[in-house]
């Protein structure tokens, strides 16, 4: 199957796509329902996405593995190599960074979302709580945005890219949003709320109580009512950034639906569990994400082969 996606995307050199094939791996490793929605792109598509899944992998790694023995310094020099060879074009060999590379400059990605992504990552090295809502946007502006936006040139617009990118970007943010209220457990172990402090505060809810929730296993009702609300927010931002599926190019609106559907129906579970985020990880499950996909490949099939079914819903 690589094979062909390689063949397709017109990627010749052995070296280069022993690259993609390597974050490729990552990908179907590390983004269960990431690289199963790349599975609805055409197949000359999903070697771009899954180097700049790769290229964001490779940093988030340096940031978050927890068995490494490594301190802030060590980290912070590594994710500036990562940086500064990116910048210069130097991959030395790195399959990862000779992917991204290649696919940032085949599909003329802006320089300046990489470098927003890569100073999102430095945020993480040192911040670990955000007060507001404008400082934890400032982060999604580069964890997140960025990366919806790196994507949207190798998906394609039916109208001006300026247009679309508003709500390429909302996608990216829900995404995000959804993983901070998934992962609220997880990250207390790193360390990090990834939820406005003041908007928690409003409910009687700090870091001190997330903790304790932790420890305990359990969830009191003003935790519950503070995610509660994070929920609705984070749906306002599905719905918002539903409205530009449309504007990509057809071949690519099955995929970003289903990824949109399955993202979303995180929240679903998460919300069936009445927000026990802290004794239980809310999923999708394997048969109800073969049926989102299935449905998905009809419609990219079609898509790609003069079919009229490229509506944006993926069920």
């Amino acid at each position: 199957m690589i094979r062909s996606e390689l063949d397709a995307a017109g990627i010749d050199d052995p070296r280069l796509r022993g690259s993609y094939r390597r974050c490729r791996e990552l990908n179907a490793a590390h983004g269960r329902t990431f690289f199963l929605a790349t599975r609805l792109l055409a197949p000359d598509q999903r070697p771009a996405v899954h180097a700049l899944y790769g290229f964001a992998r490779y940093a988030d790694d340096i940031l978050d593995d927890l068995d490494a023995q490594e301190g802030i310094e060590s980290r912070a020099r590594r994710l500036q190599e990562l940086s500064d060879r990116f910048f210069a074009g130097e991959h030395l060999g790195d399959p990862v960074l000779a992917a991204v590379l290649h696919t940032a400059q085949r599909y003329a990605i802006a320089t300046e979302l990489f470098d927003d992504f890569l100073a999102s990552m430095r945020m993480d090295l040192t911040i670990t709580d955000y007060p507001d809502r404008e400082s934890l946007n400032s982060y999604m502006r580069g964890s997140a945005e960025a990366i919806g936006l790196q994507v949207l040139p190798v998906l394609g617009t039916v109208t001006a890219v300026e247009d679309a990118a508003p709500y390429a970007a909302a996608l990216g943010r829900a995404f995000q949003l959804t993983n901070f209220l998934r992962d609220v457990d997880e990250d207390l172990l790193r360390g990090r709320v990834y939820l406005p402090a003041d908007e928690l505060a409003a409910h009687g809810v700090d870091r001190d109580l997330l903790t304790w929730c932790h420890t305990k296993r359990r969830i009191v009702p003003r935790v519950r009512e503070a995610l509660a609300e994070q929920h609705e927010i984070t749906r306002q931002t599905y719905r918002f950034a539903a409205a530009g599926i449309d504007m990509l190019a057809p071949r690519s609106r099955p995929c970003v639906a289903a990824a949109a559907a399955l993202y979303s129906e995180i929240l679903d579970r998460i919300e069936a569990g009445d927000f026990e985020v802290f004794s239980h990880r809310a999923t999708v499950g394997r048969a109800r994400r073969l049926q989102v996909a299935g449905l998905g490949l009809i419609r990219s099939w079609r898509a790609r082969n003069g079919g009229s079914d490229t509506r944006s819903g993926a069920a």
